[in-house]
């Protein structure tokens, strides 16, 4: 019997999903994210605004060691620094949000990740593929290791779940 999610955030109330997977696993055979969102969040993205009034919807693991900070977006708290993020107002503007996922790309893996297989899988996991070509530039254009090198880039791609410390 699936596990039915129910959301009530400050983005969603009464919002409904279920759980068909189990978390972690069978994943889409081109979709192989490097970091999981536990790991994303101990790293430090999206200056640790993301999900602080979602704990309730994930695992208590995910938030153990996680950089967040409930206030505001502090970049010094994303893994390299920088500020790599698009307000949700550019997120909107650009109809990459889909109304279930009003908060994006890392809200949508999250449930992804948990189990829920949904209606904008493909599409999100052509974006995520696409993501790719800035792993690309970092690795013609670095040493491998040089975190100083390219670290807007570097902090985006771990926000699409590429973990760019390994080039």
């Amino acid at each position: 019997m699936p596990k039915t999610i129910i959301v009530n955030d400050l983005m969603q109330t009464g919002y409904r999903y279920q759980l068909t997977e189990p978390t972690g696993r069978n994943f889409a055979v081109n979709f192989k994210p490097e970091l999981s969102p536990k790991e994303m969040l101990s790293l430090g993205v999206f200056g640790g605004k993301y999900l602080t009034d979602c704990r309730n919807e994930f695992p208590a693991s995910w938030f153990k060691g996680a950089k967040l900070c409930h206030e505001f977006h502090d970049p010094k708290l994303n893994f390299f620094g920088v500020n790599a993020s698009q307000s949700l107002q550019i997120w909107r503007l650009n109809n990459w949000l889909h109304p279930d996922d009003p908060r994006g790309w890392f809200q949508w893996y999250c449930r992804y990740y948990l189990g829920r297989r949904h209606e904008d899988d493909a599409r999100q996991i052509r974006r995520w593929r696409a993501f790719r070509r800035h792993l690309s530039a970092v690795i013609k254009n670095c040493d491998k290791g040089d975190f100083t090198c390219r670290k807007k880039q570097r902090q985006a791609l771990l926000h699409w779940a590429y973990d760019s410390r390994r080039v």
